[in-house]
């Protein structure tokens, strides 16, 4: 029988976490209590086994994890309000997304492009093309990471990351899902989407050699075609050294990405580690995972839940 592997996103003031058929957010409110939302998610694959096949399954978690992310990113914004302040409309939100996409396309294609393209003398190599792109592409992924880690509100969705990170660790420990427990552990993750973005972008950099090297809209044209390749390919590896992850050649093969995940997580406070716990205990009595038939109530910041059933299912199915 396969391993269930649960894991999770960190949100706003809050953290999500994911099973094979549900997945839970918990946020904590401005009055310092634990609100949340479990939900049933049912994948295309179930529908079409196909999508579950290697390198296909890559392209369909990919788009259902983006999509489950925008809607808890958007959940967790207006839980976090509270009811003091107006929530967030879809309309924003699609207008966040899409300055979010410029954002992508402008800052990881395009300037990479014209810095490579700076050096005449490669664009009749694409190989070396692609190398040196990719190198940017790295590059400037890094240097935006270590630049916005440093704001107040990021840093604390990278407290969240850390704290999401340290409670999947304790149970997958075997250890009773406590603060103090998941607080022993690394805020690093094999499984980390920080770690599958570096990922990305080292395939990416044989995908892209193919492409033409002189007009910049035919390669971000080539670019996003081939980005499913590129995920589908990625995705398999990241499974790999999730399940490799005690080799010696593959701990040296995931070093990078969990180095990086260094900026993207940063060590979380007892009340984030409360969240996280409680997240992950929504999704596991959700799945009917022996040992959490029921959750805990949601402890106020700081202080001891007590042990009673205030689990509520929401039977949707997401997109």
């Amino acid at each position: 029988m396969a391993k269930t592997y649960y894991g999770g996103q960190a949100v706003i003031e809050g953290v999500m976490m994911k099973g094979p058929k549900y997945w839970s957010l918990a946020v904590r409110t401005p009055e310092g209590e634990i609100t949340d939302i479990t939900e049933r998610s049912k994948s295309i694959g179930e529908r079409w086994p196909i999508l579950k096949k290697p390198l296909l399954r890559g392209i369909v978690v990919l788009i259902e994890t983006m999509i489950l992310g925008v809607k808890t990113i958007a959940l967790s914004a207006n839980l976090s309000l509270g009811e003091a302040e107006e929530e967030i409309t879809p309309k924003e939100m699609v207008a966040t997304l899409g300055l979010a996409l410029v954002l992508v396309i402008g800052l990881f294609m395009v300037v990479p492009f014209y810095l490579t393209r700076s050096a005449h003398q490669l664009i009749g190599n694409r190989v070396l093309f692609a190398l040196v792109e990719g190198t940017f592409r790295i590059s400037i992924f890094v240097i935006y990471i270590a630049v916005v880690s440093k704001l107040k509100d990021i840093r604390r969705v990278f407290q969240y990351h850390g704290a999401e990170h340290k409670t999947i660790h304790t149970y997958e420990a075997g250890e009773e899902l406590t603060p103090a427990n998941a607080a022993k552990h690394t805020t690093l993750h094999v499984r980390c989407g920080t770690s599958f973005m570096l990922i990305v972008m080292v395939v990416a950099i044989l995908a892209f050699s193919f492409l033409p090297t002189t007009n910049v809209f035919t390669r971000i044209a080539g670019k996003i075609i081939l980005i499913p390749v590129v995920a589908g390919i990625s995705y398999e590896i990241t499974r790999l050294a999730a399940k490799y992850s005690n080799n010696r050649m593959m701990k040296i093969l995931t070093w990078p990405g969990l180095a990086l995940q260094k900026l993207t997580t940063k060590e979380p406070d007892e009340s984030q580690l409360e969240v996280a716990i409680y997240a992950l205990k929504g999704v596991l009595a959700a799945e009917g995972v022996e040992g959490f038939a029921t959750k805990e109530t949601a402890p106020s910041n700081g202080q001891q839940p007590d042990t009673e059933t205030s689990l509520v299912l929401i039977e949707l199915e997401s997109s």
